[in-house]
C-alpha cells in the first residue's frame, strides 16, 4: 500500500500506516474491495426507481435502449442526477432547519445556554426580512426572525426570501428558465414526484428541475443557517489555531465533534474553558 497515493497529508500518512499495521479497514480497502465496480452504474444507466426494475441501458446501442416504463437513457441519467441532488438538498438544508430550531429555542428562552453573540446582524438580519426591530428587545426579534425562518423551509407560496439577495441579472435569468427557488421543502418532494415512474420523461425538464432544487437549498436552509448561526456564535473572523491529529494530547481525554454542525460544537469549547 504506497499511503502517499491516498493522501498527500504527512500526519494522515502515518495514520493509514498504523491502520494496516494493526489490520483495520478504510474507505480505501473497502473501495479496492468493490473494484471492479458496476459499469452500469458508474454511467448512471441503471435506474431502481419502480419495482418493475431494476433496468438498465446498454451503452453501446446493442442491447435494451430503454427501461420498462419507456425511459431513455437521457431520462434515466437525469433522474439519478436529479434524486442524489435531492437527497444533498435534503441533508445540507436539515442543518439549516436544525440551527434554526435552535434559534427559536434560544429567542424563547428554552435552550438558555445559547444567546445572542452579534446583535447587530441581528438587527441588520430583521429588517432586510422585513421585521420592525424599534422598541423590541433582542429576544422579542430573534423570536419573530426564528419563526419566519422556521417557516421558509416549507412554506407553501413564493420564493425564497434570501434569494432576493441575488443580483437582478441573475435573478432575471432564474426566472427566465423557471428556476427561482421556492421553499425547500417544495423542491425536493418535487424532484421525487417529478422523478416517479410515469411522471416526467423530458430530461431538460428533470435537469431544470435540478437546478431549481439546488438553488433552494444554497439560497435557503443554506444560507439562512449561516446568518441565524452568526447571530448565536458571532460573525466569523480571521484567526490562528492549530489542526490535525497533532492537536490530540496524549494524557487528556480528547472529544471529536464529527461534522461541521456548530450546535454541539460550540457548547464542548464553551463548556472547556469553564473553570
Amino acid at each position: 500500500m504506497d499511503v502517499k497515493k491516498r493522501s498527500s497529508d504527512p500526519a494522515t500518512q502515518e495514520m493509514l500506516r498504523r491502520m494496516a499495521k494493526a489490520g483495520h479497514e478504510t474507505a480505501w480497502d473497502r473501495l479496492e474491495a468493490q473494484e471492479p465496480q458496476c459499469g452500469f452504474g458508474q454511467l448512471g444507466v441503471c435506474c431502481r426507481v419502480c419495482n418493475m426494475g431494476p433496468c438498465r441501458i446498454d451503452p453501446f446501442g446493442e442491447g435494451p435502449q430503454r427501461g420498462v416504463c419507456g425511459a431513455d437513457v437521457d431520462t434515466i441519467i437525469a433522474r439519478n442526477f436529479l434524486r442524489a441532488v435531492a437527497s444533498g438538498t435534503s441533508a445540507h438544508s436539515d442543518h439549516g432547519r436544525g440551527v434554526a430550531h435552535a434559534f427559536l429555542a434560544m429567542a424563547r428562552g428554552e435552550a438558555p445556554d445559547y444567546g445572542i453573540k452579534d446583535p447587530v446582524k441581528l438587527h441588520v438580519l430583521a429588517k432586510e426580512l422585513g421585521i420592525k426591530t424599534d422598541g423590541r428587545t433582542d429576544k422579542d426579534i430573534a423570536q419573530e426572525l426564528g419563526e419566519l425562518a422556521l417557516a421558509e423551509f416549507g412554506k407553501p407560496h413564493g420564493f425564497q426570501r434570501m434569494a432576493e439577495r441575488a443580483p437582478a441579472p441573475r435573478k432575471a435569468l432564474w426566472k427566465k428558465f423557471d428556476i427561482m427557488p421556492r421553499a425547500v421543502d417544495r423542491e425536493v418532494v418535487e424532484a421525487l414526484h417529478r422523478t416517479h415512474m410515469g411522471v416526467d420523461q423530458d430530461y431538460k425538464n428533470i435537469l431544470r428541475h435540478a437546478s431549481r432544487c439546488a438553488l433552494g437549498d444554497g439560497w435557503g436552509g443554506s444560507m439562512l443557517a449561516t446568518e441565524l448561526q452568526d447571530v448565536m456564535f458571532g460573525t466569523p473572523v480571521p484567526a490562528r489555531g492549530e489542526i490535525n491529529l497533532g492537536v490530540l494530547v496524549k494524557d487528556a481525554v480528547n472529544l471529536i465533534v464529527h461534522g461541521h454542525e456548530p450546535l454541539l460544537s460550540e457548547m464542548v469549547a464553551a463548556a472547556a474553558t469553564l473553570p
